[in-house]
């Protein structure tokens, strides 16, 4: 039994069940299952620990009250004494044999395996997603996770060990992307080993995943470019930041142009269109300023109109 299970929940009392529940082939592996109850209103701590029980008695519920998800990790990575570590979210699922495909790559010398994903959109299946295709070199794996070559590692797509995490932690307090800052400064010193299967049910609600760039967008943002730079401590290149932040600032740009707010949205698409980018991407910022200025001229006609 190698692996600690990691599992923050705020409200999941309908969901985490089913997240546990899909983890019960895996029991042999599994040595302790750690659920972070953080400020929950609902029964989500009675139903996650006899859930969890039922996998192994060595499974415990910690309280916090930091309403957010990286915080809560955090909580469980101090607590955590099993070498390898796999963190899952309360409403995603596990597949049978997932686990234990990612603990024989790591057993065979790689200190982050990483599987295919499922992505559940909105209730409706979509592609697998895999994060293959990087290489070697630790830091140039690095570079191309931040910019996007390769697909993002959805949280309960890995398996890592303690030993390459070390002191590390995810960030605090953002809105977004703090599970790409924690993966990448894992990849820049990991030797890494892929598994060539869907290893979880990756749950997306398209709603709440816009609505994190909406609020107070700026202050969010700045904050997380802030974690961003401080990646440069790991020796990658700032054009690499850099390209991260224009992926993000097109992203919030997108989500804003979508709601009508055409004055964040050009604020964000400036930023992306600074920054070094893939053709994808910069016929994307050539897109959207083409349909910013179509839209700026007809709101300036419908004025016109209203005011003669």
């Amino acid at each position: 039994m190698s692996v600690s299970v990691i599992i923050p929940a705020h409200n999941a009392g309908s969901t985490i069940a089913a997240t546990l529940a899909s983890l019960r082939s895996e029991a042999d592996a599994i040595g302790e299952i750690l659920v972070v109850d953080d400020s929950s209103s609902d029964d989500t701590a009675m139903v996650a620990l006899k859930a969890a029980l039922e996998i192994t008695p060595n499974a415990r519920v910690l309280r916090a009250s930091c309403r957010d998800a990286g915080g809560a990790r955090n909580l469980a990575l101090a607590e955590a004494s099993c070498p390898w570590i796999y963190l899952i979210d309360a409403d995603d699922l596990h597949l049978p044999g997932g686990l234990s495909a990612m603990l024989k790559k790591a057993r065979a010398g790689a200190d982050l395996v990483v599987g295919g994903s499922l992505r559940r959109v909105d209730g409706e299946d979509r592609k697998v997603k895999f994060s293959s295709g990087l290489g070697r070199d630790a830091i140039s794996n690095a570079m191309m996770y931040l910019k996007g070559q390769v697909s993002s590692i959805a949280v309960g797509g890995a398996l890592f060990s303690r030993r390459v995490m070390g002191g590390d932690r995810f960030p605090t307090g953002l809105a977004y992307d703090e599970d790409t800052l924690f993966w990448v400064r894992l990849i820049s010193r990991a030797s890494m080993a892929f598994v060539d299967r869907p290893v979880m049910i990756y749950q997306v609600c398209t709603q709440r995943s816009d609505d994190r760039f909406l609020a107070k967008p700026a202050r969010h943002f700045l904050a997380w470019r802030r974690e961003l730079r401080r990646l440069s401590d790991c020796g990658i290149p700032s054009a690499a930041l850099k390209a991260r932040e224009g992926i993000v600032a097109l992203k919030i740009a997108r989500v804003h142009y979508a709601v009508g707010d055409l004055r964040n949205a050009a604020r964000f698409l400036t930023v992306a269109s600074a920054a070094p980018k893939s053709p994808s991407d910069a016929w994307r910022c050539m897109r959207y300023s083409l349909k910013l200025l179509a839209r700026g001229r007809g709101a300036l006609g419908k004025m016109n109109l209203q005011g003669a």
